[in-house]
């Protein structure tokens, strides 16, 4: 079957291309093949990520429209034709950024969002944590099942020189802990990282591969590490279910007290009453008919991104507008 391409070079020396690639629309982009794909330069591909930013997804939400949004889409380079909305215009520059080499960590959460979190598990049985704090890091990305698991990322453009740091801080807090990472990565990764923390890779094709597990490291936790990562009520929630009282006391010493109860609890058992109670208190249920109405490539945004339960249909709406109509938002 042969599949029709529509070639526009204009002065500027761009190419129009009416192809997709994993499913999804090409974009316009400057000459310049890498591995038989036009390349975006810099520029572009700062307005690429910039795309993906809470900044415009919140905007859009509140507003119906966004001004960043035009102009990042303007400064990518993005064109689509007149039946083309701007979710197409989403999934179009989402197909670029998620080409080895240009990846940015967006890119591998929402791998990890629609390959684990909504692949493996469901909205219904898990919860997804992002910037969560643990210890003196804060964690990329965490998914709560029967275990907590932590996820840390290092794309392609990443340094790895605080991983060992991370990890340390990590395993105070979660059962288990992966690397996910560029092909570029991974040796550096297995040679240099505990045999218990597991290691992913994120390949060319956009599929994650496990090089190697992690092992389980609930019984090995610091529960006043998992105290000073929770909000009052959820570290409240966690000793009753343990059977300990809080006392009714001012809320200037309320955490004191109440890490002074963390300090002699059993780590398996904390972290065990952690995931029970976060996948309570975090739950992304009520966001999976919004998700499920979203293009692919901003799923992830939309359960890292709080917007108001309101302003959700507004987006939605947003995302069907026509791409030549939304270039115009102000």
């Amino acid at each position: 079957m042969t599949c029709p391409i529509i070639l526009r070079i204009d002065l500027g020396m761009h190419i129009r291309c009416g192809l997709t690639y994993n499913g999804l629309p090409l974009s316009i982009f400057p000459i310049g093949v890498i591995g038989g794909f036009v390349s975006p330069n810099a520029s572009q591909l700062s307005a690429l990520s910039g795309l993906f930013s809470p900044a415009v997804f919140r905007e859009i939400a509140r507003k119906g429209h966004s001004a960043l949004c035009a102009r990042l889409f303007a400064q990518a380079g993005v064109e689509c034709s007149v039946r083309e909305t701007v979710g197409d215009a989403f999934d179009t520059a989402f197909s670029v950024l998620r080409r080895s080499g240009f990846r940015n960590e967006y890119v591998y959460r929402a791998a990890l969002t629609q390959n684990i979190l909504l692949g493996t598990h469901s909205l219904k049985s898990a919860c997804m944590l992002t910037e969560f704090r643990a210890g003196s890091c804060k964690a990329d990305l965490a998914i709560l099942n029967g275990t907590a698991t932590v996820y840390e990322i290092k794309s392609e453009r990443d340094s790895l020189s605080r991983l060992s740091n991370q990890l340390e801080n990590y395993k105070k807090v979660f059962a288990k802990i992966y690397v996910i990472a560029g092909e570029n990565h991974i040796e550096t990764i297995l040679q240099s990282t505990p045999v218990n923390v597991g290691v992913m890779c994120l390949n060319r094709r956009n599929r994650i591969t496990r090089i190697r597990d992690a092992s389980d490291g609930a019984s090995t936790v610091c529960p006043v590490a998992i105290f000073e990562s929770l909000r009052s009520d959820e570290a409240r929630e966690i000793l009753s279910s343990l059977g300990i009282f809080t006392p009714d006391v001012p809320n200037t010493i309320l955490r004191r007290v109440m890490r002074d109860a963390f300090v002699g609890l059993d780590p398996e058992s904390t972290h065990n009453a952690m995931v029970k109670t976060l996948k309570r208190s975090r739950s992304l249920a009520p966001l999976a008919v919004f998700v499920e109405r979203l293009p692919q490539s901003l799923r992830s945004a939309a359960l890292t991104t709080q917007v108001r339960c309101a302003d959700q249909e507004r987006l939605v709406e947003a995302l069907k507008t026509p791409f030549s109509v939304a270039m115009e938002w102000n």
